[in-house]
């Protein structure tokens, strides 16, 4: 009686756990589950260490709206050579509205238009970042979060005393002007303005002095980012005839810039070139000189950096971790299953029920169920 309640108390216990118990099988040690427990662990450290990297990266996100302020100041920086003496040439902006801005903002050194060796190779190395950022356009991302961690894009000084003659002329500075269309140019004599416009006092300047040859070491709209490299930097040309127009189509679209080094006001702009020489004979008619003739973008760009936010990351990491275990379990029962399929299939033909035989000792012993005298 006490052992048949005591069955009972221990089935009531079994009933009551309710942990299910897992079959000794699981628990077996074994080199087949030795070797995908190291296999699972080393993908999940990799898997993780990589995914921590991803974490750290940061990204640029475009946003685009309309343009509101129309009332505010565009700003020009200007830095531009031209094989030129600086008494024989002018720059200034005309726009849409027919304002004049003079050159009063941009400085005018007389300098040696042939770069030194050092400058040279500064030049190049502008011109092969610019052909990248031509074929690749996302390594203008990288530009943006890398911002103030660049050199500064400005033309280094010559290191070298220079002992020709000083035959150019660098006009650098910066100019304020209305957000209109308008015509920023640099052509033979000193501007002059009147009622009807304005006009250069070309008339004392020689055309076989004429020479347009000039090098863009930068031009950016809005406010001056360094390290940020703008489609114009760099650009060289040299005149083939002395009476020669170079013209530069500008698209200025506004471009506010918020990463987590830096919050800035600029704009980008695209640019489109042609060049043609003045040939009133031939019907190609027009001015000498460098004409940069831009337009503003009735829509506005924020750029923003973004980086991932840290619950993100930590549920990206429990997927890597429970997706492994998960892949590595299913994979090791499937294997595992093949192989005990593949093992039975070559060993069916050697295993064979096992005969019973009966001994004559047993036969002879065996004693039979009715006797002869209880037949009788």
């Amino acid at each position: 009686m006490r052992r048949l309640s005591r069955k009972k108390a221990l089935n009531l216990v079994k009933e009551l756990d309710a942990f299910p118990k897992v079959p000794e099988s699981y628990v077996e040690a074994t080199a087949s589950g030795g070797t995908v427990s190291l296999i699972a662990f080393t993908a999940m450290a990799i898997l993780a260490f990589f995914e921590f990297f991803v974490y750290r990266d940061t990204w640029m996100k475009y946003q685009y709206e309309v343009d509101k302020d129309y009332t505010s100041k565009l700003r020009i920086n200007i830095d531009i050579t031209v094989a030129m003496r600086c008494q024989h040439i002018g720059a200034d902006v005309l726009d849409l509205a027919e304002t004049m801005v003079a050159s009063e903002g941009l400085e005018y050194e007389p300098v040696i238009f042939e770069l030194s060796p050092q400058q040279r190779l500064w030049h190049r190395t502008l011109i092969l970042i610019q052909n990248r950022l031509r074929e690749e356009h996302s390594l203008q991302d990288v530009l943006f979060k890398s911002v103030l961690k660049g050199s500064p894009t400005a033309l280094p000084p010559r290191e070298d005393t220079p002992t020709h003659p000083l035959s150019a002329c660098r006009i650098h500075g910066h100019l304020y002007v209305n957000k209109v269309a308008g015509n920023f140019h640099i052509t033979v004599g000193k501007a002059i303005p009147h009622p009807r416009g304005h006009a250069h006092l070309a008339a004392l300047v020689s055309h076989d002095t004429y020479n347009f040859s000039h090098r863009i070491d930068h031009l950016s709209f809005g406010e001056e980012v360094p390290g940020i490299i703008n489609p114009l930097d760099g650009t060289e040309k040299v005149c083939t005839d002395h009476n020669q127009m170079f013209q530069y189509f500008i698209t200025v679209v506004p471009t506010k810039l918020e990463t987590y080094k830096i919050s800035a006001d600029t704009h980008q702009y695209s640019v489109t070139e042609r060049e043609r020489v003045i040939n009133h004979a031939a019907g190609s008619h027009g001015v000498s000189g460098i004409f940069m003739k831009y337009d503003i973008s009735s829509l506005m760009v924020t750029v923003t950096e973004q980086h991932m936010p840290f619950w993100q990351f930590l549920v990206r990491l429990c997927g890597i971790i429970g997706g492994i275990f998960s892949t590595t379990g299913m994979l090791h029962g499937l294997v595992g299953f093949c192989v005990d399929i593949i093992c039975c299939r070559f060993k069916l033909g050697v295993y064979r029920p096992k005969e019973i035989t009966i001994s004559d000792s047993l036969v002879n012993n065996h004693t039979p169920l009715l006797s002869e005298n209880s037949a009788h």
